[in-house]
């Protein structure tokens, strides 16, 4: 087998401390694959680092964009791509081919669900037989995407070992669970810190000598399987609590009690309490989907997940919930029902002050309220046009409306479904004669309290 030369290691079999020092002094090339929420922050935070990265996607627009030193992701300026491609060491790529010449090739693709809430490890998989042609002894392959525990040893490394190499002798393969939260600004890619699971012990080794030099800390567990099981875990703690706030507002509004003074109370306590709050629904990539990721794989064990399963049930209801909560404030108040009313849908995105609508419950009301009749218009300024989805295709295209206050008194009511910052939600009370507030929004309008109605 020939070795193409790399970061000037010609290897015919691997020298983990040869590769070990690569990481360590920086001289190793990295490759991320997939350019978007995750795999963008990660490639400049490793260009930062001071490695030498290639950005690789499949969708040529963005490669394009990044190596004319654009940013297509809001939170990420211009000004950080083109300070990594001015250093000489990113690059952006469509050419697979790339992976060759890297020391390192860390896999940030989708993992989404199918249909019948089903994990798809299609982008995975894909992505994993991009590598297996290319792959050479040396090689450290890493998977942060979110899955089920299992997936790198029982999916990746069967299809990288199908090149006649073995892990933990030729190459190494290791999980590190990407950890972004994407409009935190006290949080980013180089602060927050990463679990590591190997193969081996040598993987673990060389995957911890790699992102030692990008994050402050770096926590290594016994294998991928535990790396993966604490993404999870992370993601269903957040899910489960989530549910449990859903379900307490929805006991309390008939009891007259205001769930966010609740909360707000109850937070004072220094100890034993951790605040979560309520909304209209779950959205992102990650908490609506990953928990049935592990309901999914227990099933193999014969184990039931009645706790993570009920908390989807609770979260995956809260869009009816709202809906009717407007269906009823309409009746009452102007003697409508939703097939004659013209609603607005204040925020698309999944979550405040970001442009990204994956999973947004947004784009479930929309379809819910249409299919009642209602006539719905949104706005949002970070989300000016819908883009295609797999599950609500039918909405892709429509365009955010302009925000004044004649267009807003042309609305029967408006709905907070995101509650960006910047948004005039006083102006809003003005003009529009119903707000139903899922997310807190109006605590600081002043008057108008009886448009205002908490769903």
């Amino acid at each position: 087998m020939t070795t193409p030369d790399s970061a000037g290691l010609d290897l015919q079999r691997p020298d983990l401390q040869r590769l070990e020092t690569a990481y360590r002094s920086r001289n190793a090339r990295v490759a991320v694959v997939g350019l978007g929420y995750v795999g963008l922050p990660l490639a400049l935070a490793l260009t930062g680092a001071g490695f030498a990265v290639v950005g690789f996607d499949i969708d040529p627009a963005k490669a394009g964009a990044l190596n004319d030193r654009r940013s297509y992701i809001r939170q990420i300026g211009d000004d950080r791509v083109a300070q990594a491609v001015a250093t000489g060491r990113f690059r952006a790529t469509t050419d697979a081919d790339a992976f060759a010449a890297c020391d390192a090739v860390i896999v940030c693709v989708p993992t989404p669900l199918s249909p019948q809430r089903e994990p798809d490890l299609s982008f995975v998989e894909a992505s994993t037989r991009l590598i297996r042609d290319r792959l050479r002894p040396g090689h450290l392959v890493v998977l942060e995407s979110t899955t089920w525990p299992g997936t790198t040893d029982e999916v990746m490394r069967p299809i990288l070992e199908e090149t006649g190499l073995a892990s933990g002798r030729d190459f190494f393969l290791a999980y590190s669970p990407e950890r972004e939260d994407p409009g935190n600004i006290t949080f980013t890619t180089s602060t927050i810190p990463k679990v590591v699971g190997g193969d081996d012990a040598g993987a673990r080794r060389l995957a911890v000598a790699l992102y030692e030099q990008v994050v402050p800390q770096v926590v290594a567990v016994s294998g991928t399987r535990a790396a993966e099981a604490t993404k999870l875990t992370e993601n269903i703690f957040r899910s489960v609590n989530i549910a449990l706030v859903n379900e307490l507002k929805i006991v309390f509004e008939p009891m007259g009690i205001d769930i966010w003074e609740v909360i707000e109370a109850a937070k004072t306590k220094p100890f034993g309490f951790m605040p979560f709050y309520p909304g209209p629904g779950l959205g992102g990539h990650c908490i609506p989907i990953d928990p049935f990721y592990l309901t999914w794989k227990a099933r193999e064990y014969q184990i039931s997940t009645r706790f993570i399963e009920l908390a989807g049930e609770v979260n995956t209801m809260m869009p009816r919930h709202v809906v009717d909560r407007l269906a009823l404030a309409l009746d009452r108040r102007f003697g409508i029902g939703l097939s004659r009313a013209r609603v607005l849908l204040v925020g698309m995105a999944y979550k405040k002050n970001v442009d990204d609508s994956r999973e947004s419950p947004g784009l479930r009301l929309m379809e819910m309220l249409l299919e009642r009749g209602a006539a719905v218009d949104y706005h949002d300024p970070f989300i000016p046009v819908l883009p295609v989805t797999r599950e609500h295709a039918a909405l892709a295209g429509r365009t955010s409306i302009a925000w004044e206050p004649g267009t807003l008194a042309g609305f029967d009511a408006a709905v907070i479904v995101t509650d960006h910052d910047g948004v005039d939600y006083q102006s809003l009370a003005a003009h529009c004669p119903l707000v139903v507030d899922t997310r807190n929004a109006m605590r600081t309008v002043e008057g108008f309290a009886d448009r205002i109605v908490k769903a």
